[in-house]
């Protein structure tokens, strides 16, 4: 196995396993602790995902993409990243009594204040992660994520079963944040300085406040939702909407995660070839609405067994919420990679103009939809997806000439291979009765998922769908290596 085949199989390695690891502690946690108490919770870690933006203050993207790193800048960026998150810790540390006040929540203050413990742990590894990014050393990344997730499921199940409520919770982000860094002590590169510098930190502040600006922007639309529920709903609904969303996420963490680091730089390279980025980038819509729009189908209609099983029957107020939401998920697929076309092309401006445009939007549609509940809220979602897609087809159709009748035949074959695969989870939708036993979930969706898979297979190749291509490939390359085991018996 050369690097390259070594780097992927590391990397996909540790991204399913803190996936996994992430859905076996949720299905746990879920099941120990009510709505409520998560709700406590997930309103300090939404407050709290704001700073950590800006946390990082772009000093990993500085260290992957610099030329040439010495030592100087080396301590340069241990100095920045010692100043930006000790700075946080103490805003947040400020804040955590008038924001325990404004949502009305007197056990918000003290989440916030171990949630502050984070921001002074962090730095001591922040340069270790991103260094190793740059060495492709995926084995040494993939130890310090695994031990996070371990220690965070550990300890978080542990501290619920004992009956500490949502600290549990706060407890388990500590715990493997102090896993993380012990972790990243015993696999850290040796030229990692331990001493900080204030020698070219200037340099990397200037390029940290552009980095950080953007990301200041699109974390603020993601958070909006939370937000506006936890101030005019309340916290119990602030969790069903997190439960909703981790659901509607596991499409980005399973698939468009691992097709983004790959397309990014693809895109870049045929934008300096003459063919340009666009033909790629249909390409990658061809593959993406075929994956998404039957797994966005197939949640719609197993929304409540998923639901049971996954979270437990005092989590079903998500369903309504995972049905409404997956049309726009289905939607924006179209576009979720429009991001790294127009970074790649070098239209960053364009990119952070549809981010403001789109989250401010977004807000307003919230703080409208909020006083009429949950529903509407979900609602609003999709209207303000379906807006952002707007915007983002007219971006691409007016710099990269990608306009419906480019579109329209890729994604007429992903409609049909949906339709394809929609009779199995359709009939078990009209089959399935609300109150069905606890036993009855899994099978059905074991047996569902199986007959789902078996006729999106079978879609992709009677429509000649261009994955299909990539499932011969597979399979050749799994034919060619057990020949050449069997060979060696």
């Amino acid at each position: 196995m050369n690097a390259t085949r070594h780097s992927f199989f590391f990397s996909f390695a540790e991204k399913y396993t803190v996936l996994l690891l992430s859905i076996v502690a949720t299905m746990i946690l879920s099941r120990l602790l009510t709505p409520a108490e998560v709700g406590v919770y997930s309103l300090g870690a939404v407050l709290v995902a704001m700073a950590q933006v800006v946390r990082d203050f772009g000093v990993g993207q500085y260290l992957i993409q610099e030329k040439t790193l010495t030592t100087e800048k080396l301590r340069a960026a241990l100095a920045t990243s010692l100043v930006v998150a000790w700075l946080l810790a103490a805003l947040v540390l400020a804040a955590s009594g008038p924001l325990a006040r404004f949502y009305a929540e007197p056990r918000l203050q003290l989440v916030l204040q171990l949630l502050s413990i984070n921001f002074l742990l962090i730095p001591f590894s922040a340069l270790t992660l991103p260094l190793l990014r740059r060495q492709l050393r995926f084995r040494a990344i993939y130890a310090i994520n695994a031990a996070n997730s371990v220690t965070n499921l550990l300890v978080g199940v542990g501290m619920a079963l004992l009956g500490h409520s949502y600290m549990s919770l706060v407890a388990a982000v500590l715990a493997g944040s102090m896993a993380s860094l012990l972790t990243s002590l015993v696999v850290r590169p040796r030229e990692l300085p331990w001493l900080p510098g204030r020698r070219g930190v200037k340099a990397i502040v200037s390029f940290g406040a552009y980095a950080t600006g953007g990301g200041l922007v699109d974390e603020a639309g993601v958070v909006a939702p939370d937000l506006v529920i936890g101030k005019m709903i309340d916290i119990e609904s602030l969790a069903l909407f997190g439960k909703t969303q981790s659901m509607l996420s596991i499409f980005n963490q399973a698939i468009t995660s691992a097709i983004s680091p790959v397309v990014f730089p693809l895109f870049a390279a045929r934008d300096r070839e003459e063919g340009g980025a666009g033909p790629v980038y249909v390409r990658t819509v061809s593959y993406m609405t075929a994956l998404a729009w039957p797994f966005f189908l197939f949640l719609a209609c197993m929304a409540l067994p998923l639901v049971k099983v996954l979270y437990g029957p005092q989590w079903s107020a998500c369903t309504p919420l995972i049905r409404i939401m997956c049309l726009s998920s289905a939607v924006y697929s179209i576009f979720s990679m429009a991001r790294y076309l127009f970074v790649a092309t070098g239209r960053m401006r364009v990119q952070a103009g549809l981010d403001a445009w789109a989250g401010g939007l977004k807000v307003a549609a919230l703080l409208l939809a909020a006083p009429f509940g949950l529903v509407a809220v979900a609602w609003a979602v999709v209207f303000s997806t379906l807006l952002r897609s707007w915007l983002i087809y007219r971006c691409l159709r007016r710099f990269s000439g990608l306009d419906w009748r480019v579109l329209l035949p890729t994604l007429r074959k992903s409609l049909a291979l949906c339709a394809i695969s929609s009779p199995p989870p359709l009939c078990m939708l009209l089959w399935m009765p609300a109150d069905m036993p606890h036993a009855i979930p899994l099978l059905a969706l074991a047996g569902t998922a199986l007959a789902t898979l078996l006729c999106w297979i079978g879609g992709i190749f009677l429509l000649k769908h261009e994955i299909a291509a990539e499932f011969v490939l597979v399979q050749r390359k799994l034919l060619g290596r057990w020949l050449a085991v069997k060979s060696l018996h």
